[in-house]
Protein backbone atom coordinates (compact mmCIF):
# COMPACT_ATOMS: atom_id res chain seq x y z
CA UNK A 1 0.00 0.00 0.00
CA UNK A 2 1.43 3.24 -0.96
CA UNK A 3 2.96 5.55 1.82
CA UNK A 4 -0.58 8.05 1.47
CA UNK A 5 -3.15 5.36 2.17
CA UNK A 6 -1.02 4.48 5.22
CA UNK A 7 -1.28 5.91 8.93
CA UNK A 8 0.71 5.79 12.26
CA UNK A 9 0.56 6.80 15.90
CA UNK A 10 0.64 10.52 15.13
CA UNK A 11 -1.51 10.92 12.01
CA UNK A 12 -4.43 12.24 13.50
CA UNK A 13 -3.16 15.43 13.47
CA UNK A 14 0.74 14.65 11.39
CA UNK A 15 -0.60 13.83 7.94
CA UNK A 16 2.59 13.44 6.35
CA UNK A 17 6.16 13.92 6.34
CA UNK A 18 8.41 14.86 3.59
CA UNK A 19 12.19 15.47 2.91
CA UNK A 20 13.70 16.81 0.33
CA UNK A 21 17.17 18.00 -1.15
CA UNK A 22 18.13 20.32 -3.42
CA UNK A 23 21.40 19.58 -5.20
CA UNK A 24 23.42 20.43 -8.35
CA UNK A 25 25.87 18.44 -10.35
CA UNK A 26 29.28 19.73 -10.42
CA UNK A 27 29.76 19.25 -14.14
CA UNK A 28 26.58 20.99 -15.09
CA UNK A 29 26.36 25.51 -15.28
CA UNK A 30 23.16 25.82 -13.00
CA UNK A 31 19.73 27.53 -13.93
CA UNK A 32 19.64 24.82 -16.99
CA UNK A 33 17.50 26.26 -19.91
CA UNK A 34 18.75 25.49 -23.13
CA UNK A 35 17.34 22.24 -24.28
CA UNK A 36 21.08 20.43 -25.21
CA UNK A 37 22.13 20.99 -22.04
CA UNK A 38 19.18 19.40 -20.29
CA UNK A 39 19.35 16.47 -22.73
CA UNK A 40 22.71 15.70 -21.92
CA UNK A 41 22.24 16.20 -17.75
CA UNK A 42 19.11 13.78 -18.40
CA UNK A 43 21.44 11.52 -20.53
CA UNK A 44 24.03 11.68 -17.39
CA UNK A 45 20.89 10.79 -14.81
CA UNK A 46 19.74 7.76 -17.08
CA UNK A 47 23.13 6.20 -17.77
CA UNK A 48 23.86 5.79 -14.24
CA UNK A 49 20.25 4.84 -13.33
CA UNK A 50 20.99 1.61 -12.80
CA UNK A 51 23.88 2.02 -10.44
CA UNK A 52 21.37 4.60 -8.48
CA UNK A 53 18.62 1.97 -7.59
CA UNK A 54 15.76 1.89 -5.28
CA UNK A 55 13.37 1.25 -8.14
CA UNK A 56 13.73 4.55 -9.92
CA UNK A 57 11.94 4.75 -13.29
CA UNK A 58 12.42 8.01 -15.48
CA UNK A 59 9.95 9.78 -16.97
CA UNK A 60 9.54 13.28 -19.31
CA UNK A 61 6.88 15.61 -18.18
CA UNK A 62 6.34 16.18 -22.07
CA UNK A 63 5.52 12.03 -22.45
CA UNK A 64 2.96 11.76 -19.31
CA UNK A 65 -0.56 13.08 -19.69
CA UNK A 66 -1.78 15.91 -18.13
CA UNK A 67 -3.95 13.87 -15.43
CA UNK A 68 -1.01 12.02 -14.86
CA UNK A 69 0.99 14.65 -14.33
CA UNK A 70 -1.75 16.48 -12.17
CA UNK A 71 -2.36 13.31 -10.03
CA UNK A 72 1.29 13.84 -9.05
CA UNK A 73 0.81 16.94 -7.92
CA UNK A 74 -2.50 16.30 -6.14
CA UNK A 75 -0.33 13.97 -4.13
CA UNK A 76 2.38 17.15 -3.79
CA UNK A 77 4.78 15.07 -5.37
CA UNK A 78 5.39 17.61 -7.94
CA UNK A 79 5.27 20.52 -7.41
CA UNK A 80 2.77 22.96 -9.42
CA UNK A 81 5.29 25.24 -10.33
CA UNK A 82 7.39 22.32 -11.71
CA UNK A 83 4.78 21.19 -14.03
CA UNK A 84 3.71 24.53 -15.37
CA UNK A 85 7.09 26.19 -15.77
CA UNK A 86 9.19 23.00 -16.70
CA UNK A 87 6.38 20.88 -18.48
CA UNK A 88 8.51 20.85 -22.12
CA UNK A 89 11.81 20.20 -20.65
CA UNK A 90 11.34 18.52 -17.25
CA UNK A 91 11.86 15.33 -15.95
CA UNK A 92 11.02 12.86 -12.73
CA UNK A 93 12.75 9.94 -11.43
CA UNK A 94 10.36 8.10 -9.33
CA UNK A 95 9.51 4.40 -8.08
CA UNK A 96 6.32 2.37 -7.65
CA UNK A 97 5.41 3.34 -3.80
CA UNK A 98 6.23 6.98 -4.71
CA UNK A 99 7.74 7.60 -1.80
CA UNK A 100 10.61 8.65 -3.77
CA UNK A 101 9.92 11.03 -6.79
CA UNK A 102 13.57 13.27 -7.29
CA UNK A 103 12.26 16.52 -9.83
CA UNK A 104 15.43 16.78 -12.32
CA UNK A 105 15.51 20.47 -13.92
CA UNK A 106 12.85 22.68 -11.78
CA UNK A 107 15.15 25.37 -9.69
CA UNK A 108 18.05 23.13 -9.12
CA UNK A 109 18.82 20.20 -11.09
CA UNK A 110 18.04 17.69 -8.96
CA UNK A 111 15.14 17.70 -5.92
CA UNK A 112 15.50 14.51 -4.15
CA UNK A 113 12.15 13.91 -2.24
CA UNK A 114 11.35 11.19 0.09
CA UNK A 115 7.94 11.25 1.96
CA UNK A 116 6.37 9.26 4.46
CA UNK A 117 3.12 8.83 7.03
CA UNK A 118 2.10 10.40 10.08
CA UNK A 119 5.54 12.22 11.91
CA UNK A 120 8.38 9.86 11.15
CA UNK A 121 11.13 12.68 10.53
CA UNK A 122 14.04 10.28 11.28
CA UNK A 123 13.21 7.54 9.30
CA UNK A 124 12.32 9.42 6.65
CA UNK A 125 16.03 11.49 7.01
CA UNK A 126 17.75 8.57 6.94
CA UNK A 127 16.63 7.05 3.73
CA UNK A 128 16.94 10.28 2.06
CA UNK A 129 20.29 10.31 3.04
CA UNK A 130 21.07 7.37 1.89
CA UNK A 131 20.08 7.87 -1.36
CA UNK A 132 21.20 11.68 -1.94
CA UNK A 133 24.83 9.41 -0.89
CA UNK A 134 24.12 6.87 -3.52
CA UNK A 135 23.35 9.80 -5.98
CA UNK A 136 26.20 11.96 -4.64
CA UNK A 137 28.98 9.53 -5.30
CA UNK A 138 27.05 8.04 -8.49
CA UNK A 139 26.94 11.88 -10.32
CA UNK A 140 29.32 14.28 -8.19
CA UNK A 141 27.53 17.29 -6.68
CA UNK A 142 28.75 20.81 -6.15
CA UNK A 143 29.93 21.78 -3.26
CA UNK A 144 31.71 24.42 -1.45
CA UNK A 145 34.06 23.62 1.42
CA UNK A 146 32.50 27.49 2.97
CA UNK A 147 29.48 27.53 2.10
CA UNK A 148 28.28 23.20 1.70
CA UNK A 149 25.93 22.20 -1.05
CA UNK A 150 26.00 25.05 -3.68
CA UNK A 151 22.31 25.80 -4.80
CA UNK A 152 19.94 27.89 -7.38
CA UNK A 153 18.35 30.30 -4.35
CA UNK A 154 20.49 31.22 -1.95
CA UNK A 155 18.20 30.33 1.03
CA UNK A 156 18.90 27.01 0.47
CA UNK A 157 22.85 27.09 0.71
CA UNK A 158 24.56 24.49 3.14
CA UNK A 159 22.32 21.46 3.53
CA UNK A 160 19.84 22.11 0.69
CA UNK A 161 17.50 20.32 3.14
CA UNK A 162 13.72 21.13 3.41
CA UNK A 163 11.44 19.05 5.73
CA UNK A 164 8.31 19.53 6.11
CA UNK A 165 5.09 18.07 8.07
CA UNK A 166 1.60 18.21 6.60
CA UNK A 167 -0.42 18.82 9.51
CA UNK A 168 -4.45 18.98 10.48
CA UNK A 169 -5.61 20.98 13.22
CA UNK A 170 -9.42 21.73 12.64
CA UNK A 171 -9.95 21.69 16.27
CA UNK A 172 -7.89 25.03 16.48
CA UNK A 173 -9.43 26.41 13.69
CA UNK A 174 -12.97 25.85 15.45
CA UNK A 175 -11.45 27.35 18.95
CA UNK A 176 -10.17 30.29 16.84
CA UNK A 177 -6.81 29.57 17.72
CA UNK A 178 -5.24 28.60 14.53
CA UNK A 179 -3.94 32.12 13.76
CA UNK A 180 -2.40 32.35 17.63
CA UNK A 181 -0.21 29.36 16.82
CA UNK A 182 1.30 29.74 13.77
CA UNK A 183 2.38 32.75 14.35
CA UNK A 184 4.27 31.43 17.52
CA UNK A 185 5.36 28.79 15.32
CA UNK A 186 6.70 31.10 12.44
CA UNK A 187 8.76 33.22 15.39
CA UNK A 188 10.78 30.16 15.96
CA UNK A 189 11.65 29.78 12.32
CA UNK A 190 9.35 27.61 10.65
CA UNK A 191 7.35 28.31 7.20
CA UNK A 192 4.18 27.68 7.42
CA UNK A 193 1.93 27.22 4.24
CA UNK A 194 -1.65 25.73 2.81
CA UNK A 195 -1.62 22.74 0.62
CA UNK A 196 -1.09 25.14 -2.17
CA UNK A 197 -0.96 28.74 -1.17
CA UNK A 198 1.84 30.47 1.21
CA UNK A 199 0.60 31.35 4.70
CA UNK A 200 -3.15 30.90 3.09
CA UNK A 201 -6.48 29.77 5.80
CA UNK A 202 -6.64 26.56 3.23
CA UNK A 203 -10.13 24.73 3.39
CA UNK A 204 -9.82 21.64 4.96
CA UNK A 205 -7.86 23.09 7.90
CA UNK A 206 -4.62 21.37 6.37
CA UNK A 207 -0.95 23.52 6.73
CA UNK A 208 2.86 22.56 5.66
CA UNK A 209 5.38 23.35 8.60
CA UNK A 210 8.79 23.55 7.30
CA UNK A 211 12.40 24.60 7.77
CA UNK A 212 13.80 28.10 7.09
CA UNK A 213 17.73 27.81 7.91
CA UNK A 214 19.33 25.72 5.92
CA UNK A 215 23.24 27.10 6.26
CA UNK A 216 25.49 27.03 9.44
CA UNK A 217 23.42 23.73 10.73
CA UNK A 218 23.34 20.13 10.36
CA UNK A 219 20.02 17.89 8.85
CA UNK A 220 19.66 16.65 11.95
CA UNK A 221 19.27 19.43 14.06
CA UNK A 222 16.88 20.74 11.14
CA UNK A 223 14.70 17.78 11.50
CA UNK A 224 14.93 17.79 15.65
CA UNK A 225 14.13 21.44 15.60
CA UNK A 226 11.05 20.86 13.35
CA UNK A 227 10.02 18.11 15.01
CA UNK A 228 9.70 19.57 18.78
CA UNK A 229 7.57 22.46 17.12
CA UNK A 230 5.11 20.26 15.19
CA UNK A 231 4.69 18.05 18.48
CA UNK A 232 3.99 21.21 20.47
CA UNK A 233 1.40 22.31 17.38
CA UNK A 234 -0.20 18.79 18.04
CA UNK A 235 -0.45 19.01 21.87
CA UNK A 236 -2.05 22.47 21.00
CA UNK A 237 -4.37 20.81 18.87
CA UNK A 238 -4.98 17.50 21.19
CA UNK A 239 -5.82 19.78 23.88
CA UNK A 240 -8.09 22.48 21.43
CA UNK A 241 -9.80 18.83 20.75
CA UNK A 242 -10.75 17.93 24.34
CA UNK A 243 -12.66 21.61 24.48
CA UNK A 244 -14.25 20.65 22.10
CA UNK A 245 -15.39 16.85 23.04
CA UNK A 246 -16.56 18.88 26.25
CA UNK A 247 -19.66 20.23 24.22
CA UNK A 248 -20.49 16.31 22.70
CA UNK A 249 -23.63 17.10 21.29
CA UNK A 250 -22.73 20.42 19.58
CA UNK A 251 -19.53 18.02 18.13
CA UNK A 252 -21.31 15.30 17.22
CA UNK A 253 -23.88 17.28 15.19
CA UNK A 254 -21.39 19.11 13.36
CA UNK A 255 -19.86 16.07 12.85
CA UNK A 256 -23.08 13.87 11.69
CA UNK A 257 -24.31 16.92 9.59
CA UNK A 258 -20.99 17.29 7.33
CA UNK A 259 -20.89 13.01 7.40
CA UNK A 260 -25.12 12.86 6.38
CA UNK A 261 -24.16 15.36 3.13
CA UNK A 262 -21.13 13.22 2.11
CA UNK A 263 -23.26 10.03 2.09
CA UNK A 264 -25.86 11.70 0.55
CA UNK A 265 -25.24 13.78 -2.09
CA UNK A 266 -25.71 13.45 -5.50
CA UNK A 267 -22.89 16.31 -6.57
CA UNK A 268 -20.00 17.90 -4.87
CA UNK A 269 -16.93 19.96 -6.10
CA UNK A 270 -13.85 18.90 -4.52
CA UNK A 271 -13.49 22.01 -2.20
CA UNK A 272 -16.73 20.99 -0.44
CA UNK A 273 -15.58 17.41 -0.14
CA UNK A 274 -12.39 18.92 1.42
CA UNK A 275 -14.27 21.02 4.07
CA UNK A 276 -16.40 17.84 4.66
CA UNK A 277 -14.12 15.51 5.11
CA UNK A 278 -12.06 18.15 7.73
CA UNK A 279 -15.08 17.47 10.17
CA UNK A 280 -14.95 13.59 9.03
CA UNK A 281 -11.46 13.06 10.17
CA UNK A 282 -11.58 14.61 13.12
CA UNK A 283 -14.80 12.74 13.99
CA UNK A 284 -13.24 9.76 13.15
CA UNK A 285 -10.08 10.05 15.27
CA UNK A 286 -11.56 10.89 17.98
CA UNK A 287 -13.68 8.21 17.96
CA UNK A 288 -16.90 9.90 17.49
CA UNK A 289 -18.02 8.42 14.09
CA UNK A 290 -17.09 4.93 13.92
CA UNK A 291 -18.97 4.34 10.88
CA UNK A 292 -15.54 5.07 8.88
CA UNK A 293 -11.62 3.91 9.10
CA UNK A 294 -8.85 5.51 8.91
CA UNK A 295 -8.50 3.65 5.15
CA UNK A 296 -11.63 4.90 4.04
CA UNK A 297 -11.16 8.44 4.97
CA UNK A 298 -7.85 8.11 3.36
CA UNK A 299 -9.31 7.60 0.05
CA UNK A 300 -11.68 9.87 -0.04
CA UNK A 301 -9.35 12.43 0.48
CA UNK A 302 -7.13 11.52 -2.49
CA UNK A 303 -9.69 9.69 -4.85
CA UNK A 304 -12.36 13.08 -4.88
CA UNK A 305 -8.99 15.17 -5.98
CA UNK A 306 -10.17 16.14 -9.88
CA UNK A 307 -6.90 14.56 -11.78
CA UNK A 308 -6.69 11.32 -9.03
CA UNK A 309 -10.33 10.97 -9.67
CA UNK A 310 -10.14 10.47 -13.24
CA UNK A 311 -7.06 8.43 -12.52
CA UNK A 312 -9.15 5.80 -10.45
CA UNK A 313 -12.59 6.03 -13.05
CA UNK A 314 -9.97 5.65 -16.42
CA UNK A 315 -11.46 8.47 -18.12
CA UNK A 316 -11.36 12.21 -18.21
CA UNK A 317 -15.15 14.23 -17.35
CA UNK A 318 -15.73 18.02 -17.92
CA UNK A 319 -16.57 19.68 -14.18
CA UNK A 320 -20.04 19.59 -14.16
CA UNK A 321 -19.68 15.43 -14.94
CA UNK A 322 -16.92 15.90 -12.33
CA UNK A 323 -18.94 16.56 -9.73
CA UNK A 324 -21.28 13.91 -10.00
CA UNK A 325 -18.99 10.63 -10.45
CA UNK A 326 -17.22 12.53 -7.47
CA UNK A 327 -20.65 11.63 -5.52
CA UNK A 328 -20.42 7.95 -7.11
CA UNK A 329 -17.08 7.68 -5.74
CA UNK A 330 -18.07 8.81 -2.25
CA UNK A 331 -20.76 6.17 -1.96
CA UNK A 332 -18.39 3.41 -3.41
CA UNK A 333 -15.59 4.04 -1.14
CA UNK A 334 -18.04 4.44 2.24
CA UNK A 335 -19.88 0.96 1.25
CA UNK A 336 -16.53 -0.87 0.50
CA UNK A 337 -16.43 -4.01 3.06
Amino acid sequence: MNWYLQSNNNSDVAVSTRIRFARNLNSFNFNLNKKEEIEQLEKVIKDNLYQIGYGLRFFKLKDMDDITKMSLVEKHLLSPNFVLKRNDTGSILINDEENICIMIGEEDHLRIQVFNCGLDLENTLNLAIELDEKLGDTLGYAISKKYGYLTSCPTDLGTGLKASVMIHIPALSKTKNTRRVLNTVNNFGINIKGIYGENSEDPGDMYQLSNQQTLGITENEIVNNLKIIVEKVIEQERQARKLLVKDELDLEDMIYRSYGILTNCRKISSDEVRDLLSNIKLGTDLGVLDELTDLKVKKLYLYTKPANMQKYLGQQYEAIERDIKRAEIIQKILNEK
